[in-house]
């Protein structure tokens, strides 16, 4: 108790001397107008000054929390978005499955709609990815088509894609013939415009106009008979001179393909072992 007494007495001039400044200050900005002014609007400044600071310094320090908080928003408008588009694929999906209900060609037959996942158009052998596989039924030598005409055959399938030899690809070789016609030949695309091919081994006694329509013969499980296929644009004699060559406008445009469908046929398997039947027979009756 004796150290603080001797301390206060030791600084008592300075406190007294505090004293007075404050009371002094406090009768100067009291009742002088102009001196209340200026305190109050440079205490003001200060004020705003000092909360600016201690703002400034409290966002920075939430700035991990505002973070998180976009994150959160910005992943459920992602989930959204996401959401929306699978909604109008299976919308556009439902649109393009009832608008093939007035196909007379492929109502005896089931499909699988898929989108092209990737194609090509510019290579010596074309191929194309669908985003269907194994497990939505779909199999090794199915056909496929589009909106306006045949795209190709399912080369190799995978349980969620598989790949199709495009119809721009010499390894395929389709039985087509012309529409209200029975002589049919072989078209094959001979490498050179994406957007023709060539039917091959026509009769050269048929009259074979501009613009006649080619469609699938049906000679074989993959295609039914009628699907549109191209137009004829020209013919020319081949090495035989009994054959035409017919070159044909194609009707698919395989620079915009997007969906597709797989024709899924129920008696292909019957109709495979009947095939193999006949060849059998060949081999034990020479």
């Amino acid at each position: 108790m004796s150290t603080l007494w001797d301390f206060l007495l030791k600084y008592s001039r300075w406190f007294l001397f505090t004293f007075y400044v404050v009371v002094s200050c406090i009768l100067l900005f009291d009742t002088n107008p102009y001196q209340h002014y200026v305190w109050m609007t440079s205490a003001g400044r200060v004020t705003s000054a000092i909360y600016g600071v201690a703002a400034n310094v409290t966002s920075y320090f939430h700035l991990h929390d505002i973070n998180e908080d976009l994150q959160r928003r910005t992943a459920d408008l992602e989930l959204e978005v996401i959401g929306l588009r699978n909604q109008l694929r299976a919308m556009n999906e439902k649109v393009y499955a009832d608008s093939l209900a007035h196909d007379s060609v492929m109502q005896p037959f089931d499909f699988i709609i898929a989108h092209v996942i990737s194609n090509s158009v510019s290579r010596t052998h074309n191929y194309i990815t669908i985003e269907k596989g194994r497990l939505d039924s779909v199999r090794p030598e199915m056909g496929v088509v589009d909106q306006n005409g045949v795209v190709g055959i399912v080369n190799v399938v995978g349980d969620h894609s598989a790949r199709v030899i495009s119809l721009l690809n010499p390894k395929m070789r389709l039985s087509c013939k012309v529409k209200g016609r029975d002589y049919f030949g072989s078209l094959v695309w001979d490498g050179h415009n994406p957007g023709e091919a060539v039917l091959e081994e026509m009769p050269r006694h048929e009259r074979f106009r501009k613009g006649d329509t080619i469609v699938t013969s049906g000679y074989s499980a993959v295609f039914p008979e009628g699907i549109p296929v191209g137009t004829i644009i020209s013919h020319e004699k081949e090495h035989d001179d009994n054959f035409y060559a017919l070159r044909i406008r194609l009707l698919t445009d395989f620079s915009t393909l997007s969906t597709v469908r797989v024709i899924a046929n129920d008696m292909r398997q019957e109709l495979d072992s009947l095939t193999a039947g006949e060849e059998n027979d060949s081999r034990t009756n020479p």
